[in-house]
């Protein structure tokens, strides 16, 4: 009982120096951001680039030229619906369904078109069979796995939904549960994960898991340490794993500190405090209409057993990581800021 006591006491000493580490961090920033001649920077860069992407936005809206036209929609999707994995109602055995995407068509293109205006580099490297979509993860909301699979779905040729693997607390919300499986995701579990690969489909990982999402924004870019299960899983069913660099999610959303306590309680991965949450409440942590890059890399392939120690597998899991670094270093040097 008393060794119990004493790991509370020690857990609840190591949440209070987080916190207070956290604080100094952003305390640091604030005080750096209030010097005037910083701030006047900030705030004119800021102006420029938002009247930038605002005028791009409201062009595309009174335009229209966000919207496929309705022969290219039935093109793809009598793509889609030419998956062998289906049956004859329409669905495989998870409980996919291409043409339940129909309704959130338009949902999805004015996301990936408009909203975040993704810009996509080397789409060409997602092969046509089975194959592993491995990318750092952010955000806060998983928009950026909305926008990998608006690039496989709407730019590439032929498409191809990717069937994420989500976190299990996904079930239990209310709306997301009821479509996530017609809309081709399932819960992130390895044999899920093993027959989606055996059935040729591409399968979208964030091996960061709910870490990478729910970083700080003074940590944004540093990816936290990868899981091994997609390469054991990679290994055993021979697939090709396709690096991916998301930059720009990172500052969708500006998380100062997540509140543990309260993430616990709602039972969510994280509970971001964010600087407009006293003024726009949950709506704060909405994405800003930042500029979505995506790079996707050559397909890498790896020999080896499955069921090798952990240092062989960490070996190879760190070839992916840094694979997907590069191309993170190259997006941040490619960038003109965060909204063009």
């Amino acid at each position: 009982m008393a060794k119990s006591k004493s790991s509370q006491v020690q857990g609840f000493r190591e949440q209070v120096e987080r916190l207070q580490r956290l604080g100094t961090a952003a305390a640091g920033q604030i005080a750096a951001w209030t010097e005037p001649q910083r701030r006047a920077r900030v705030i004119d860069r800021f102006v420029h680039e938002f009247s930038e992407a605002g005028s791009d936005i409201a062009t595309m809206l009174l335009d229209g030229s966000w919207r496929m036209p309705p022969e290219e929609v039935e093109r793809r999707m009598t793509a889609l619906n030419a998956n062998k994995n289906l049956s004859e109602f329409g669905t495989d055995s998870f409980g996919f369904e291409p043409d339940s995407m129909r309704p959130v068509l338009p949902l999805l293109e004015f996301l990936y078109r408009v909203w975040f205006r993704v810009e996509v580099h080397g789409l060409d490297n997602v092969p046509d069979g089975r194959c592993l979509l491995i990318g750092n993860h952010s955000g806060q909301l998983p928009f950026d796995g909305v926008a990998v699979g608006g690039a496989l779905m709407l730019d590439r040729d032929p498409p191809r939904i990717p069937r994420a693997m989500v976190e299990k607390f996904a079930v239990a919300m209310p709306f997301f549960s009821a479509w996530y499986t017609r809309w081709g995701q399932i819960v992130g579990l390895p044999d899920n994960c093993r027959r989606l690969l055996e059935a040729e489909e591409a399968v979208m990982v964030f091996p960061e898991g709910a870490r990478g999402i729910a970083k700080p924004f003074v940590d944004r870019y540093k990816m936290t340490p990868f899981g091994h299960g997609f390469m054991r899983l990679a290994l055993e069913t021979n697939s090709p794993i396709v690096p991916i660099a998301v930059v720009g999610a990172e500052e969708q959303t500006i998380n100062l500190f997540n509140l543990a306590p309260i993430a616990k309680l709602l039972h969510f991965p994280s509970f971001p405090v964010t600087p407009g949450m006293l003024l726009l409440g949950p709506l704060a942590a909405l994405p800003s209409p930042v500029k979505y890059r995506l790079y996707f890399g050559e397909p890498m392939y790896f020999q080896g057993d499955a069921n090798d120690d952990e240092v062989a597998i960490a070996a190879k899991v760190a070839q992916v990581r840094a694979a997907i670094q590069v191309m993170l270093q190259r997006g941040l040097r490619e960038r003109r800021g965060f909204f063009i």
